[in-house]
This record gives C-alpha cells, sequence and structure tokens, in this order.
C-alpha cells in the first residue's frame, strides 16, 4: 500500500436531462441517472446505488486483505447491502444500511474464526467507517461440500 494520505478523482458531467457520465482517470466511464424513486428511469446505476456499491465492494475487498493476512482459507464471498433512505431533521440521507454476507469456507473451518474476520472486515472498511449512518453485519457461513 502506498502511504496515506490517497486522492482520488472523479469527474460528473451531463446537461438539463438525460444520463450523467462518470468518469475517472484509468477506468472505463459509466452512466449515471436519478433512481425511481426520484422519478429516474431506474436502468442506470444511481449515487444512491453507487454508494452502496462500494460499501459491499470495499466489504468484500477488506474481507480479503484480512484473510490473507491472517493466512484464511475460503471460497466464496457474497455480501448484499441494503440501504434505507430517509428524511431526518430536514435532511435526506441514508439512516441505515446493512451488509448480508455469506462466506462459503472449506469443510472443518472454524465457524467462530470466520465470524470474527468477516466482523474485522467491516471494522477495517474505509467506506464504512467514512460514512454518518452505522452499517451493519448479517453473517451467514457455508460449507463447502466434501
Amino acid at each position: 500500500m502506498q502511504p496515506l494520505p490517497h486522492h482520488y478523482e472523479v469527474t460528473a458531467s451531463g446537461g438539463g436531462d438525460g444520463s450523467v457520465t462518470l468518469s475517472a482517470p484509468g477506468v472505463t466511464a459509466i452512466a449515471s441517472a436519478p433512481p425511481v424513486e426520484f422519478d429516474g428511469p431506474g436502468d442506470q446505476w444511481s449515487p444512491e446505488t453507487l454508494l452502496l456499491a462500494a460499501v459491499a465492494d470495499c466489504f468484500v475487498l477488506s474481507f480479503r486483505a484480512v484473510a490473507t493476512a491472517s493466512k484464511f482459507d475460503w471460497i466464496a464471498l457474497q455480501c448484499d447491502t441494503r440501504g434505507t433512505l430517509d428524511r431526518v431533521d430536514r435532511v435526506t440521507r441514508f439512516t441505515g444500511i446493512t451488509n448480508r454476507v455469506t462466506l462459503k469456507v472449506p469443510p472443518g473451518t472454524a465457524q467462530d474464526r470466520a465470524r470474527a474476520l468477516l466482523e474485522k472486515a467491516e471494522q477495517v472498511c474505509l467506506i464504512s467507517n467514512s460514512l454518518i449512518t452505522d452499517v451493519q453485519l448479517e453473517i451467514a457461513l457455508e460449507m463447502a461440500a466434501n
């Protein structure tokens, strides 16, 4: 890892209606639009879904790093992230986010160790740590067949 601080740049460009193009150095541009809940088309990434995607992605990448550092063998991880957007004190914001994670592990894996590493990943996730709202973690473990 490079020394901190890190700096990131994203450009959003658009007109009076239609999609917004999101771009960053070295990556493919994507289109964004308001979600259906804000009278958008509902067929593109939105700021709301991008935020939740960042939370889910960061959790998986954080777990990968924690598992590697702990020499923990695992097969697959799925993180389903849900968020609630509401108005609090006349400010619209996410009031809750839940990561529902399913970790598939080899037979004989110590479940308490797997849970502890998943909880550690949640604690070190920089995206979750950057948000005002609490991010909850719900864990399911699956043992692979022999």
